[in-house]
Order: C-alpha cells, then structure tokens, then sequence
C-alpha cells in the first residue's frame, strides 16, 4: 500500500485482485468434471438403450417361440379365443406366426392390426441401427405397431410376433430414469474425488502462490511475505522455488534502491552547503597561486586537482541520481577529434610518467550523441588513469590509448590501458552502482553511468581483458546500415 492510499481504497484494490469462489478455479473444476463424466455416461448409454431394447424383444420372441412350439405339436385352432386372447395378453403381442420350410402359419391372433408401422429383424440388426432404432423408440414411440422376427435358439423355424411398442418404451424411459440417476451419482462421486485429488496437488498450491503475490506485492519489503515452497520435484515446487527466489531478489532490489532514493535525497539536501564549502576551497586555492613560497607554488596544484576530484564526485553521484538520462541526440562525429577533448579535459600531467596515445583514425566516424559519447569516454579513461597512477613502480610502462574500427555496421571503440588490472570484486559487481568500484573509496558511478548511455545508443559496453598488465573495455554502437556497394562486393568475393 503506497502513502496516498487510504485503508479504504487498499481493500477495495485487494477486492478486486481477488478471485472470488463462483470464478475460481475450484468451481470450474468440479463443473467441468460432472460434465465430462455426464458426456462420457450419454456416450455410454446409447449402446446401453439399444442392448436394453433388443433384449426386450428377444425375451418377447423367445416366449412366443416356446408357445408356438406346443401349439405345432398340438391344433392350435382348437383354442378357444379366450385361451387365445390369455396367450397374446401372457407375451403382450397382437399376433404370433412361425415359418417352415418357407411356409408361414399363423398360430394365435387377437385383433390383427391394420398395418406393421416397422419391421425388425433381430439376426440382421447392427450397432448403428439399433442405437437409432433405441433413439427413434425412446422419443416418438409409444403408439406404433411392430413386427419382430427371427430364429430362436438352434431352431430352425423362424418365429414372429406382432406388438405395439408401448410397453417396449415405458419400459425404456423407467431404465433410462434409472441410468441418468445412477450416472448423476457416478459424475457427483467422481468430480468429488476428481476435486479433491486436483486440489490437493494443484489448486492449493496454485492459490498458496496468488495469496503470496498479492501478499507479497502489498508489503515486499517484509520478508515474512516471502513465500516457503514445498519440498517436491513437479512443476508446481518448481514454480514455488522460482517464485521465492524472484521475490527474495527483487526484495534485494527494492531495499538496495530505497538506499539509492535515501542517498539521493540525502545528497540533494547536502549539495548546496558541499558547493559553498568547494568554491570557498577553490578561492583559497587560487591565493595560494599567488604566494611566492615554492613550497606554496608545489602544493597548489595538487590541491585544485583534489578541489576537482571532489567535484567530480559530487556531479557524479547527482548525475547518476536522477530518474533518467535524456535520449541520445545522435550526429555523425569525427571521434578522433572527440577523444583529444577527452585528453584535454583530464589534463595529464607528462611528469606523471602518464602516456596517451590516440589510435583513432582520423577519418573515423560515428553516429552519436558527442555529450553522452565524450561522458562515456571519459569516465572510462579517467578509471584507467586513476589505476594506473595507483601503480608506484617507475620503471612499468604506463600507457592509455583509445582506437576504433567498424565492423559492418556496428563501429567499435576500445579503450585499454597497462594497469594492474580490475581486482576480482570490481569484475563480478561490474556496471553496478557502488559496487563496481575498482580501488578504495571509489563509487562505480563512472561505469554504471557508462553502462547506461551506451545501452540508450542500442549498443553494449563490455570488458574485453583485465589481466595484470592490460585492461581493454571495448563499446560496440550500431550506427549505419551496410553500404549495398560493400555487400554486392562481399557477394562477388571469392571464397
């Protein structure tokens, strides 16, 4: 919760970043799982109905085979129409017919029918037509007149009965009543033990983490807020483990620049009382130029050059203390004449044994912003001067040059020196800001404001060498297309 947010409007912000429970994962969960299982049980109960219906008329015409059976052996016109009326009333058909030998006889009949709305030959019914047949019986029977027929058993008499489907589907909708309950309770049952399983090892975590981030982003600087993550091998304690250690860096992060914004603010307060006290020293310093004492004469100078220091380290820390650098005004540049600025305003005394050797071209060009450029330059040479005077022994030959090159359309600018070389402290924290200081007292202001103007150009800054003896940083700044003349003359090129 920032400072301008009222307890009020913090709930209201948490309101909204919740998930309530009708969209949450728990419930969409347990909904698509009984409806899946529903689908699979429809898929299951169409061969179901159509098994269930075939059977029915199967134990119909195994019933009145058995009876037609007795009526061969025996006259079946000396039944009387009551014994006749008991029989078809016993099987719940209209009519009961045999055929021998391609003969048919018609055994017992009642009120014979008008008409056979469907034909069903029970030996000749495939899956397809029984599951339509089962479907077209379920939803618009009730009210037609069937003929069924078929072998029965190892008989060779084909059999036939004519009934009204009524029965066939009352009988239907009471095993169909019977398996939608049925799987209703299979569906409830397994989107149960479906939900808790998957909760178990997925939706809890999952919440465990969003409650974390959210608690997390209202107080990162708590570490209580960090999330603990769970001793196990799947992507779920991969995610937790990533997740800690992305807030327990980016908690180092928020706590190393609440020092920076403490530093700047601090430093702003001082910058005034630090710019009297500098140019009172500075005024001092220039009396002392006046003195006729040679021992006056000799420190003067390196008081200025101190004054100058501290200067510089004021404007550094302010410099890299504001929010953003402004976006490079880039123009075409002759960098050799940019680098002799550069040797003008360090000022290197030739008695200091300090040799610096421009190697650039002076037909090189590059397209740049000068200001931002002379700055990169600059802070690195003034590194390489500051090591190698560090560097007592007379006799070590101290040499800082700076060359150039291009390469297609990327121009290269390295910057070496003959120092002792980064210690192992300064090329780990690299590029980073009171960290990547490569002698005692320093800021590493000089390279992480380096870092960040090359990187404004859309080039890179990176340390090339850094051994005992030889230093070379070298800033890469993609500045041109590839001329079409130098491309074609590539492609012409032998190999």
């Amino acid at each position: 919760m920032t400072e301008n947010t009222t307890p009020e409007e913090s709930a209201a912000i948490d309101g909204d970043r919740s998930v309530p429970l009708s969209r949450g994962l728990s419930l969409k969960l347990l909904v698509l799982t009984i409806l899946f299982v529903l689908i699979a049980e429809v898929l299951i109960f169409l061969p179901s109905i159509a098994n269930f219906r075939l059977r029915w008329l199967e134990e119909r015409l195994g019933t009145a085979a058995a009876v037609s059976t007795v009526l061969v052996e025996d006259d079946a016109a000396s039944l009387s129409r009551a014994v006749q009326d008991d029989v078809l009333r016993a099987i719940g058909a209209k009519a009961i017919a045999v055929r021998d030998e391609g003969v048919s006889r018609l055994l017992v009949v009642a009120d014979m029918p008008p008409q056979v709305d469907q034909h069903i030959d029970l030996a000749a019914a495939g899956p397809m037509d029984a599951m339509m047949g089962a479907v077209d019986t379920l939803f618009f029977g009730g009210g037609r007149m069937l003929r069924v027929f078929g072998k029965v058993g190892d008989s060779d008499k084909e059999f036939e009965i004519v009934v009204p489907d009524k029965k066939l589907r009352n009988a239907m909708l009471v095993y169909s009543r019977n398996v939608a309950f049925l799987s209703l309770l299979i569906s409830l049952i397994t989107a149960m033990l479906v939900f808790y399983a998957i909760n178990r090892i997925m939706i809890r975590p999952i919440r465990a983490m969003t409650g974390s981030m959210l608690a997390f982003s209202r107080a990162p600087d708590d570490p209580g807020r960090i999330i603990e993550p769970e001793d196990r091998g799947d992507e779920i304690g991969v995610a937790e483990r990533e997740l800690a250690g992305m807030q327990r860096q980016l908690q180092k992060t928020l706590g190393e620049q609440k020092h920076l914004a403490d530093l700047g603010l601090a430093v702003s307060k001082i910058n005034h009382d630090m710019r009297n006290i500098l140019a009172s020293a500075q005024l001092m310093s220039d009396r002392l130029r006046s003195v006729k004492d040679p021992t006056a004469q000799s420190l003067a100078p390196k008081l200025v050059r101190a004054l100058d220091r501290a200067v510089s380290y004021s404007e550094g820390v302010m410099a890299y203390g504001r929010t953003q650098e402004a976006p490079p005004s880039r123009r075409r540049l002759r960098l050799r004449q940019l680098v002799d600025d550069v040797q003008e305003l360090l000022g290197i005394d030739p008695a200091g044994g300090i040799e610096f050797v421009n190697a650039v071209d002076p037909a090189f060009e590059v397209d740049a912003d000068s200001e931002q450029l002379f700055r990169v330059l600059t802070n690195l040479c003034r590194n390489a001067l500051e090591a190698m005077a560090a560097d007592r022994e007379r006799a070590v030959v101290n040499r800082l040059s700076v060359s150039a090159e291009r390469i297609g359309s990327v121009s290269r600018i390295l910057v070496a020196d003959t120092g002792p070389g980064l210690p192992q402290k300064a090329r780990d924290n690299l590029f980073a800001a009171f960290r990547g200081s490569a002698r005692s007292g320093g800021t590493g202001l000089g390279l992480a404001i380096a870092h960040e103007l090359v990187r404004a150009h859309g080039g890179s800054i990176d340390l090339v060498e850094s051994v005992g003896g030889r230093t070379v940083f070298s800033i890469t700044i993609p500045d041109q297309p590839v001329r079409l003349e130098d491309a074609r003359g590539n492609l012409r090129r032998p190999a």
